[in-house]
């Protein structure tokens, strides 16, 4: 049932002292007509087949603000919506040069997570840039926390101004957006934590086929241990952005073993003064092998699926092992170096069920692949084989892991295309291949587990540590669907 809302009276006299009038808020249910696609359904309703081999691709943004927030997400259909706007330093304007880079002429959602000035910095700008010289906006989302900033009533000022609809959002609200599943899933009602505006931020999860998105705000330890008690293993997702900033209030290792992330993202300044990320947290990403990226140092990072895989572009090369980051060379916010495809991440197990409260998920109408089960090899399978397996590299394996390496061979009499192939060890431990990469009848393909230059005959997984068990192992590959396709022990 989609519900919204008029803000509550307190909050209203608050809006009226700040702005004058809060813009358009409304409680009233609007249409699938009166939206730009059909109206998204909430926890516990059955899921459209349509979503579980979705057409286009969905890509999540995040725009490097420096020691702030932005996420940019496009849909199936190029609907728009844009959660935060960084901080109140710049004004708006790093997010509003990458929008028109972009060929954003129009937000039709804009979130607020909550209401701090790193998060609300350009939401003025952004409101008066759209709304004067592009399409508009369609609509504005926000947990209903007030603020006593000038950053927040300017930002209700331009509601005001250009009378755009104002929602007050709950878990379980809607946010209509075509083609995908999208859950607000806090604050609840009544508010956690007294009301504290971090812990109330806005979380979203994102499911597009077998992808899906968290993204928890600033939300930190009663945020995150709500979402664990009320929707518990349903919570999984493919990738995460790390909760404030990385800091080490967030990210708790119960969050993390429940929604069992493959990618992190971290927006913070590359000198942040809060320490974000925290080294807590990288070390937590670290024990649990979650590739991760951070804004100060790839730059822009954008997640794109296309149901079955997630590529990953950034701005600049830099580590994702997550205690190797700071190792990274610092990039400006405002930079304009293109984005680039640095990986696939392929996704085996089937991951945007609607959860629901008490850990629960809704059945998929179709089956996800059992990653456990292995599978017969398909024809075009049984040309890859494994040649080499080199599990103890000479001297301390840590500082040697190039050494430790596998030897792939193409023994079929056709190029075999690897793109969103992937190589696991028995822990769970994921390589994918590069977009693109092939492998040529007869030629062979080294597997490092350190870093360098990839090439036509090696490539390196930048793991940070060691993968492979010199007591023995299993090395399982699947192809870009998930199905087993070489499997072997030593």
């Amino acid at each position: 049932m989609m519900r919204r809302r008029l803000l509550s009276i307190l909050a209203v006299v608050v809006l009226v002292t700040l702005a004058g009038c809060g813009g358009v808020i409304s409680d009233e249910a609007t249409s699938p007509d009166e939206t730009t696609g059909p109206t998204p359904e909430s926890p516990g309703e059955t899921r459209d087949e349509r979503t579980a081999s979705p057409n286009g691709t969905l890509s999540v943004t995040f725009i490097n603000v420096g020691q702030g927030s932005s996420t940019l997400i496009v849909g199936p259909t190029n609907e728009t919506m844009l959660i935060d706007s960084g901080d109140w330093s710049d004004d708006g304007e790093d997010v509003l040069a990458y929008l028109r880079t972009h060929d954003i002429d129009r937000i039709d959602s804009l979130v607020t997570t909550h209401a701090d000035a790193d998060h609300i910095g350009g939401h003025e700008a952004v409101i008066d840039y759209f709304e004067t010289e592009g399409n508009g906006i369609g609509t504005v989302y926000d947990p209903g926390i007030t603020s006593t900033s000038q950053t927040y009533t300017g930002y209700l000022d331009a509601i005001d101004e250009h009378n755009v609809t104002l929602y007050e959002t709950r878990a379980g609200d809607p946010i209509p957006f075509d083609g995908v599943e999208t859950q607000v899933l806090v604050p609840p009602e009544g508010y956690l934590a007294n009301g504290d505006r971090n812990e109330n931020s806005i979380v979203l999860r994102l499911g597009f086929g077998r992808s899906s998105f968290l993204l928890p705000g600033d939300g930190e330890t009663t945020s995150e241990q709500f979402l664990v008690d009320e929707y518990g293993a349903g919570l999984n997702a493919t990738a995460l952005s790390a909760g404030h900033h990385g800091s080490q209030s967030s990210s708790g290792s119960e969050f993390l073993d429940v929604t069992d992330p493959r990618i992190a993202v971290v927006s913070s300044g590359y000198d942040s003064q809060y320490d974000h990320p925290h080294e807590s947290v990288l070390d937590r990403f670290s024990q649990q092998s979650i590739r991760t990226y951070w804004t100060a140092t790839h730059g822009t990072v954008r997640l794109t699926s296309n149901g079955s895989a997630i590529t990953v572009a950034t701005q600049r090369d830099a580590p994702t092992a997550p205690l190797a980051l700071r190792d990274g060379e610092p990039i400006e916010p405002g930079v304009d170096d293109a984005l680039q495809s640095r990986t696939v991440i392929s996704i085996t197990e089937s991951t945007t069920s609607p959860v629901v409260p008490d850990g629960g998920t809704e059945t998929d109408p179709t089956e996800p692949i059992d990653p456990t089960e292995p599978t017969e090899p398909t024809d075009q399978a049984g040309a890859l084989s494994i040649v080499t397996i080199h599990e103890d590299a000479a001297g301390d394996e840590s500082d040697n892991l190039n050494d430790e390496y596998i030897v792939f061979e193409n023994t079929g009499d056709q190029p075999l295309e690897l793109d969103g192939w992937s190589v696991a060890d028995e822990a769970g431990h994921t390589y994918t291949f590069p977009s693109g990469f092939s492998l040529d009848s007869g030629a062979q393909v080294t597997l490092h587990t350190g870093n360098g230059t990839d090439s036509s005959s090696d490539l390196h997984w930048d793991s940070g540590r060691a993968v492979w068990n010199n007591g023995g192992d299993t090395v399982t590959v699947r192809n870009d669907s998930g199905t087993v396709v070489l499997e072997e022990e030593y």
